[in-house]
Parts: structure tokens; C-alpha cells; sequence
């Protein structure tokens, strides 16, 4: 989600830069590609990235960018409500990109439908930005993406866990028959299109950032057997396959009509193959970027606050 109108050339401001962006969970794993993305090819504006560092969150995403003169990291918490009116009094923000989680939609009139509380609180968040724009008109921009995978994302996802699995000659867990289908979209891809997005998107729309490329989770699963362990052997890449319990309300397909987006020139351009070149190299050297990274190969990973909690 965005806050702000656009990115057009203006005159210098405080400090000697045109604008002053805040990214919020900067060093998470699609805002950390968008960070590095702005500070390199915008050296006019300040980024400021807002990050509390929770366990999916590693400042190592960020290293390329941390000496820049355009680039400053802030530790804090959203959720602080004294600490944020602060942080905008005084870094004086022209535009708010907030990376929360985004639904899944089949295009971007279409009726939320959310089948769990994740995917309810995002539902949600939603409404309530739009409230905003529909009753005092701030200029917001909601945008909803396909999957999106690449170097960066914490190995609880599917893609990244898969991947870590194999190669510490593990087994790939997939969930019930592993014919649930997902989109995948690579990381620089979705980048290009925020910024598309930044430049191009009018205020109080919503777009959808998505990808015709799909395939099931079992076959995703083959295809990483085939190019990390270099099998083509059918019995062999079942031999690397654990079927576990599936996940309650774990959907089918996340269809999305994002012709809004091509409408505004942007197209995802990295093919399937170099993508999942890319990313199968960087885990191998980057595994051990989050101190938990471990727990997150596990089946169900439960996070830290949950597991401690007692259950009557």
C-alpha cells in the first residue's frame, strides 16, 4: 500500500532531496529489493526504511545500500503510535510505501472472500485504507501481487524452504496431494512494477501485480529436485518428496487479472528459469542470513510467541 501522490521531478527539499520516502519493513524480503531499487536509481530522494527487525527481517538484505548518502535505517514499530507521529514530524515524509501482506484476488473489483484470519486481517486493512480515500480523499494506491520469490525471503515460504531443504539433503514437505497451483513472480519483476506503480497509478485504485506463470506445489517441488539434485528419474524425485497433513482451507488456485497493470506498461520480464537459477544460487551462500532460519523448514513452523502460549 501507498500513501502519497506520485513521484514527479520537484524542487529540492530538506536536506537537498527532492522527496523523502518511508518504506516500512524495509528489511524484509519484497521491501528490501524495493529499498536497494530506489536508492540506487534515485539518488535525488532519501529513503528511509522503518523496520523492527522481527525473525523474518535481516539487514544483511541490505549491505549494497547501507553506506549510501540517500539511504537511512530506522529500528521501530509501526504499531507505536507516538514513536511514528514523531518519526513524520521530524524526517518530514512525502510518501509512504507500507509493505503488508496482500490478498489474493481474481481482479481488483472482484469481492474479498478471505478463508482465514491471516488472509481476514488483510481483507481488512484494505477497507479501512480505502475508507480513507473515499471519505477525505488522502491519496492512497493498494496494490495485490501474485507469489513472489527470489533472494531476500525468509525459508518459511515454499519456494526458499524447498530449496534449503535440499540442500541439506532433506526431503520436501509438501502439504496434502500438492496439487494446490501457485503464481510465481520474481522478485525484480514485482519491483519494477511498485515503481511503475510510484510513477504511473492514480490515487484511490487498486492493482493487481500478477503473473500467467503457474505450476502445482508437487511439481514445483520436481523441478527443484531435478536442478539441485540433477535427477529426471520420476522415482527418484518421489524419493525427495514428504507428504504431510494439509493445511486447513489451503486454496486451490490465487487467479489474477492484472490488465490494469499492463495498461500502465508493465509486464513481468524474468523467465521461470533464471529466476529459480538465481534464487537456488543465492540460498546456498545465504541460508544463515535470519539466527532462526532453522525452525522455518519445519512442516508447520510455529513462531516463537505461539509456541510458548498454553493451551487449555
Amino acid at each position: 500500500m501507498m500513501s502519497g501522490a506520485g513521484v514527479p521531478g520537484a524542487a529540492a527539499g530538506p536536506s537537498g532531496f527532492a522527496k523523502r520516502l518511508l518504506v516500512t519493513g524495509g528489511a524484509g524480503f519484497i521491501a528490501s529489493h524495493v529499498v536497494v531499487s530506489l536508492v540506487e536509481n534515485y539518488p535525488n530522494y532519501l529513503i528511509i526504511n522503518l523496520d523492527k527487525l522481527d525473525y523474518c527481517a535481516s539487514l544483511k538484505n541490505l549491505e549494497t545500500i547501507s553506506e549510501k548518502q540517500n539511504y537511512k535505517f530506522i529500528q521501530g514499530d509501526i504499531c507505536e503510535p507516538h514513536f511514528i507521529k514523531l518519526l513524520f514530524e521530524t524526517e518530514k515524509i512525502d510518501i509512504v510505501l507500507h509493505f503488508a501482506a496482500q490478498t489474493h484476488e481474481f481482479d481488483e473489483a472482484s469481492p474479498k472472500r478471505p478463508t482465514n484470519p491471516y488472509a481476514s486481517s488483510k481483507a481488512a486493512a484494505e477497507c479501512f485504507v480505502q475508507s480513507y480515500w473515499e471519505r477525505y480523499q488522502f491519496p492512497v494506491v493498494i496494490t495485490r501481487s501474485s507469489n513472489v520469490y527470489g533472494p531476500h525471503q525468509y525459508p518459511e515460504k515454499v519456494i526458499p524452504k524447498f530449496i534449503s531443504l535440499l540442500h541439506q539433503n532433506r526431503k520436501c514437505c509438501v502439504h496434502g496431494s500438492g496439487l494446490q497451483r501457485r503464481n510465481f513472480l520474481y522478485a525484480t519483476d514485482v519491483v519494477e512494477a511498485f515503481l511503475t506503480v510510484l510513477k504511473k497509478g492514480k490515487p484511490g485504485e487498486i492493482y493487481n501485480i500478477g503473473t500467467n506463470f503457474e505450476m502445482s506445489i508437487v511439481q514445483l517441488a520436481k523441478e527443484l529436485i531435478h536442478l539441485i539434485k540433477k535427477t529426471n528419474s520420476e522415482s527418484e524425485m518421489e524419493h525427495w518428496v514428504d507428504y504431510v497433513k494439509d493445511r486447513p482451507t489451503n486454496d486451490l488456485r490465487y487467479p489474477m487479472n492484472s490488465e490494469k497493470m499492463h495498461n500502465l506498461g508493465w509486464k513481468p520480464k524474468v523467465p521461470w528459469k533464471e529466476g529459480i537459477k538465481k534464487t537456488i544460487e543465492w540460498y546456498r551462500d545465504n541460508f544463515r542470513n535470519w539466527k532462526n532460519a532453522e525452525k522455518a523448514l519445519e512442516p508447520f513452523p510455529v513462531r516463537e510467541l505461539f509456541a510458548q502460549l498454553d493451551v487449555l
